[in-house]
């Protein structure tokens, strides 16, 4: 037992506990929320100060005051209130007799440049520990804010990584005076880019008057908060200029728009009007919820109004909703799953469990619930399966979870309510992957390649994970449900851009979170993958407009959740700060990947390296550059795995060379298994017929293209030829490339890896209706072609150069089989591209300029 110490300040005797008391109800955090024991817990707080010194020599108001204002800020519903300076012994033992936790900040010399003097820097690290020595980890403490709104002149001024680096160290430091206590820093606008990502909870002062602005600005939030809580600690309206009634009504939207918006906390600014800074008491503003002779003002009502009710804020209107668990061989998991949904938060919902045909003990846990509706089949694939479930469902709303997945309690009330917001169609939210006891599971979970969100906005989606998704019943049932040919995977991509094709919106909740279990074991991961790529090629078939070179998927949103995106290649992001650094609102702006930046983890370059990179080491001498390609993959893989966010109890060299080996391997196997999928569904495909040739194309060599031409007496335009190659390539699962407005063509079409084709059209207007439709095809190897003939060229001159013959000769011919090769299939695809023109032409009723007799 620590000894106990007993002060007395202001006539009061202080609490007596020892130094190393924990509290029982100590608060955590899980995910995006904090919970006490297992239930959510939400900050509801106000600021509080400072003030000038008292009579105790303390920036805080007289013993009496602090105790009447903490009574009064209980009764409010007030649970949590934040202080700018270290409180003593006998404030936090007032706060703890009031049930109240305290956000204690942490102050230093933020708007100096702190960075240019070492003893600087120890003073700050000195206060930080001693502030929170000075706690003795009270129970009343809810966490410390080490540091608040460093302005952006400093930062500009050191770099932003410096002071980042910094701030980790001051987190650091607390942790080591108090190893369980939550830490995090008060951030803001104007330095939104400075990414603090190593704090337990994500804090930022927000002062934003506009309600669609507001919200936009917490979805942003969200999004850099990722997997933390997110904590508004400073907003607030001052009644001196605004007035109390503009102050009351702009606070009860705040409020209540926040916590919507899935904020795990709130901090108003502030208590009282009271507010003493930079040595002196401010008088001409007004931010406190009563005055400084503790007056309430309206505002106080509406704070009260919000604090007190059901949090998150409840619905207009309820629909039903049909939750629709599709399981197949889930008994690890099934049981969490059920036992969470059973204890949702919302009024009006069904389960429905679809046992897929499975043979372990999924059906026996699944009837073990009674509250569930059981439908169980012959295993049919996951698309059939969720179908079944869609059309036995009851509810207005189709909400989808896996059997591997664990929901948040209010999970269906942030889906429900972002739907209802925005009218949406379909809505989504995050999947987070939950602790794990084990080397192995805890590092394929953080392994790229898991299901994750796609978005275009910091609201809008492009794609949703199939664990964590919601229709409206109606829309999913019209668009078909989803394709039965997809039993493992890919089905959610597919009716995401089947919804978005015609013409839907796709929203997306943060704080609609379910914990998702990733694979256990380093086989199923690898079996994952490999489904994954047969998956995408499937999709590929359907969605060939969204799909790159190596046939992985082309987003146009930025992928969230998932370790893939800091693997890349990707130029360095760009920060707005406002002409001279005045920018108020301070973004950073992250470019998007080009296709190179993929190359060194994708299946066709690992292919490529690993043969090259085996020459290199037999031939030796300058040979071994060849090996290049191949530690250029390597070193991606090593340092994604330095940046993987592995459960702190595994963060040693085993596990971070598992994480490496799982990036290296997992996309070889999906880039294989997408290529031999897609290799067989273009030798099954179902071509159309073509038409057999009625003109002759004028070819001319020099620009490696073809000319034909077409009369037209309806006044057809080149969009009727340009729309219909489309229409017809499409199907047949062609790369078709629209001009978007920069090109010199109007579309570029590929089928293969080496050869495209450039297709325009120019039309003569010839009086009335006539048109004169001129078609020019340009017959050109894909960049990836020209960069292995060239690199094929280079290698052999190298060789020569270097007196290497046998090398220069085996490199050379290799070169030249490639050339003939790609050559002949260039060849190949314009004759095919001649037929295909002619086809379209006939089916838009042209008429060539110069016949000829038909040929077969």
């Amino acid at each position: 037992m620590a000894l106990v110490e007993i002060e007395e300040v202001a006539g009061r005797p202080l609490i007596a506990r020892t130094a190393k008391s924990e509290p029982p109800d100590a608060i955590r955090v899980h995910g995006k929320f904090f919970f006490v024991g297992e239930q959510k817990y939400f900050i509801k707080g106000v600021t509080y100060g400072p003030f000038p010194k008292g009579s105790h020599g303390q920036q805080f108001p007289e013993y009496s005051i602090a105790e009447a204002d903490f009574a009064a800020m209980v009764e409010a519903g007030i649970n949590t209130v934040r202080v700018f300076t270290v409180p003593p012994i006998w404030l936090l033992d007032a706060a703890e007799q009031a049930g109240l936790k305290l956000l204690v900040g942490l102050p230093w010399a933020q708007h100096i440049a702190f960075l240019d003097s070492v003893e600087t820097q120890r003073q700050i690290e000195e206060a930080i520990v001693s502030g929170i020595r000075g706690c003795r980890r009270h129970p009343a403490v809810f966490a410390y804010l080490i540091g608040n709104e460093i302005p952006p002149d400093i930062i500009r001024w050191h770099g932003t990584e410096a002071v980042r680096r910094f701030l980790k160290g001051l987190v650091v430091a607390a942790k080591a005076e108090h190893p369980e206590a939550l830490v995090s820093y008060a951030n803001y606008p104007s330095t939104e880019y400075l990414t603090v990502d190593f704090t337990d909870f994500v804090c930022f002062n927000v002062y934003l008057h506009d309600p669609s602005a507001f919200r936009r600005y917490i979805a942003r939030l969200h999004n850099l908060a990722h997997d933390r809580p997110l904590v508004l600690t400073e907003f607030g309206v001052d009644s001196f200029s605004q007035g109390e009634d503009e102050q009351r009504r702009v606070l009860s939207w705040q409020v209540r728009t926040a916590f919507e918006a899935g904020i795990a906390g709130t901090f108003v600014f502030s208590w009282t009007d009271e507010w003493f800074t930079g040595g002196c008491l401010i008088e001409n503003w007004a931010f406190g919820l009563v005055g400084q002779d503790r007056r309430p003002k309206p505002s106080l009502r509406e704070v009260v109004r919000q604090y007190r009710g059901t949090l998150p804020p409840p619905l207009q209107r309820y629909p039903r909703v049909s939750v629709v668990v599709c399981a197949y061989n889930g008994e690890r998991t099934m049981d969490r799953c059920l036992a969470s949904l059973a204890v949702l938060n919302y009024p009006d919902y069904e389960v429905i469990v679809v046992n897929d045909g499975s043979r372990d003990r999924t059906l026996e846990i699944a009837q073990s619930y009674g509250y569930c509706r059981i439908i169980s089949q012959t295993n049919k694939g996951l698309s059939v399966a969720r179908n079944v479930g869609a059309h036995a469902a009851t509810g207005e709303i189709v909400a989808y979870t896996d059997s591997d997945c664990v929901a948040d309690p209010d999970w269906l009330t942030y889906l429900v309510a972002k739907m209802a917001a925005s009218n949406l169609a379909a809505c989504g939210g995050p999947n987070f992957p939950p602790p794990e006891d084990d080397l192995v599971p805890a590092t394929v979970a953080v392994a790229p390649g898991g299901p994750t969100h796609v978005l275009i906005s910091d609201e809008v989606a492009e794609h949703i994970a199939g664990c964590n998704m919601a229709f409206r019943r109606d829309v999913l049932l019209g668009l078909g449900g989803f394709d039965p040919i997809y039993r493992a995977a890919g089905d959610d991509v597919d009716i995401c851009w089947r919804l978005q094709d015609a013409g839907y919106t796709i929203g997306f909740s943060p704080a609609a979170i379910v914990w998702h279990f990733r694979r256990n074991t380093v086989a199923a991961y690898c079996a994952q993958q490999r489904g994954y790529g047969k998956a995408e090629a499937l999709v590929y078939s359907k969605h060939p407009f969204r799909f790159n070179l190596f046939g992985q998927a082309k987003w146009l949103g930025r992928i969230y959740g998932d370790l893939s995106t800091s693997l890349l290649l990707s130029r360095r992001p760009v920060i707005y700060s406002g002409i001279f650094g005045r920018g108020m609102f301070q973004t950073l702006y992250e470019p998007p990947s080009s296709l190179t930046a993929f190359l060194p983890l994708s299946f066709e370059w690992s292919a490529a390296s690993l043969p090259l990179a085996l020459t290199g080491i037999i031939g030796g001498g300058w040979l071994w550059l060849l090996t290049v390609p191949l530690l250029v993959t390597w070193f991606m893989c090593l340092n994604g795995a330095r940046k993987a966010p592995i459960d702190k109890k595994f963060t040693g060299f085993i596990a971070r060379a598992l994480v490496a080996l799982l990036i290296y391997v997992g996309p070889l196997l999906r880039g294989w298994e997408r290529i031999r999928w897609r290799l067989k569904a273009m030798r099954t495909a179902e071509h159309l017929r073509l038409a057999e040739i009625e003109q002759r194309p004028r070819v001319c060599w020099t620009t490696r293209a073809f000319n034909l031409a077409y009369w037209s007496d309806a006044a057809a335009e080149k969009e009727a030829l340009i729309c219909g190659l489309m229409d017809f390539l499409v199907p047949q699962k062609y790369f078709v490339v629209p001009d978007a407005g920069w090109s010199h063509w109007d579309l570029e079409i590929a089928r293969g890896l080496c050869s495209r084709a450039l297709v325009v059209v120019c039309a003569e207007n010839h009086g009335g209706a006539k048109r004169l439709l001129r078609v020019r095809c340009a017959m050109r190897f894909s960049r990836i072609a020209v960069f292995v003939l060239r690199g094929c060229a280079a290698l052999t001159a190298f060789a020569l150069i270097l007196e290497w013959p046998l090398t220069a000769a085996a490199i050379g011919a290799a070169g030249v089989i490639g050339l003939v090769t790609m050559g002949c299939q260039l060849i190949g695809f314009g004759r095919l591209m001649h037929r295909i023109i002619e086809a379209v032409a006939k089916q838009a009723r042209l008429v060539p300029l110069e016949p000829v007799a038909r040929i077969a």
